[in-house]
């Protein structure tokens, strides 16, 4: 079937949210379609080759954040937690493993979830369960548990927020590896596993001091003082994803702009279903969860959707 952002309608689907008042989703979904994309085609390009690098082993790939983001735990405080976390394993993965390391952060854009149930029941009496902050609230009242088409708004503001404060964090110094002792966690600090870090930190800080001796430091390396930094989340709400799918002017091709990565779940990767309709047609770097009971069959078909030109090899 011919692929267009819309097809994924025509589809089967599963873990989406139902919306009551379809015209104010509309709405939103004309909204979103307006905004800025909150990445772009060439980012998740560079991203596809450091991931065939990765594929090849020639680099690591490390992956991290919340299982769910929150809007009420919303914070630059938070951000830069979890940033200064990758940053740091990135640095001790780097200089242990002598190979590049590709830094993906889940955040700016993993509101949704995958539920077991459709309904959850408490003494009695049962509502739709929490599918995540971009559709309903965790709080267990008919109100907060509808989904909201509003919510889809506040999630692309939150991720937009994140973003920005993500590139500053990457290319406005704070990763400089000269800092490499300051991005320990409080936390961490009076433990043994702080202790080793800080080891392995003073060890890095006398490898720069060589390399500054030989005319190589922050300021005339780049490399040394910034970072790549991506994002990546679950395309679960299609209605969210869609709007921010954007044709590239440069290639013609589509990307979803939500995130650079983007991955389809367990309970989601029917191969005649929405989601993987969805993203057959995108070309940024995608995965799939596929759990044990997955067979032979299931692995093959969905390579054969995902990556129909065998890009990258079959992995």
């Amino acid at each position: 079937m011919q692929w267009e952002k819309t097809s994924w309608r025509k589809k089967p689907i599963k873990q989406h949210p139902v919306y009551e008042d379809t015209q104010a989703l509309a709405e939103v979904e004309h909204t979103l379609s307006q905004y800025p994309p909150l990445v772009f085609a060439g980012e998740a390009r560079a991203l596809k080759e450091q991931l065939a690098k990765v594929a090849k082993g020639e680099a690591f790939l490390l992956q991290g954040g919340d299982c769910a983001e929150s809007f009420a735990q919303f914070n630059a405080t938070n951000i830069r937690d979890l940033f200064k976390v990758i940053i740091q394993m990135g640095a001790i993965l780097t200089y242990g493993a002598s190979c590049p390391v590709v830094k993906i952060g889940r955040m700016a854009g993993q509101f949704a979830k995958p539920r077991s149930s459709d309904m959850e029941s408490i003494d009695g009496v049962s509502l739709p369960s929490y599918r995540g902050d971009l559709i309903n609230d965790v709080a267990f009242t008919p109100q907060a548990r509808k989904a909201d088409p509003q919510r889809l708004l506040q999630g692309y503001h939150q991720s937009a927020a994140t973003l920005n404060l993500l590139r500053a964090f990457a290319q406005g110094g704070f990763a400089d590896l000269n800092q490499v002792h300051k991005w320990n966690l409080s936390f961490v600090k009076d433990n043994a596993f702080g202790q080793k870090y800080e080891e392995l930190a003073d060890r890095i800080t006398q490898a720069l001091a060589f390399m500054s001796a030989c005319g190589i430091d922050s300021k005339n390396s780049p490399i040394l003082r910034e970072t790549e930094f991506y994002t990546s989340h679950e395309a679960l709400v299609l209605h969210y994803e869609e709007q921010l799918c954007r044709q590239d002017s440069l290639t013609e091709e589509w990307y979803d702009c939500s995130a650079h990565m983007l991955w389809i779940g367990e309970r989601t990767r029917g191969l005649d279903e929405a989601h993987m309709e969805f993203l057959r047609g995108v070309k940024n770097p995608l995965g799939v969860k596929i759990g044990p009971n997955a067979t032979k069959d299931d692995v093959l078909g969905i390579c054969d959707i995902l990556n129909p030109h065998n890009e990258y090899g079959r992995l």
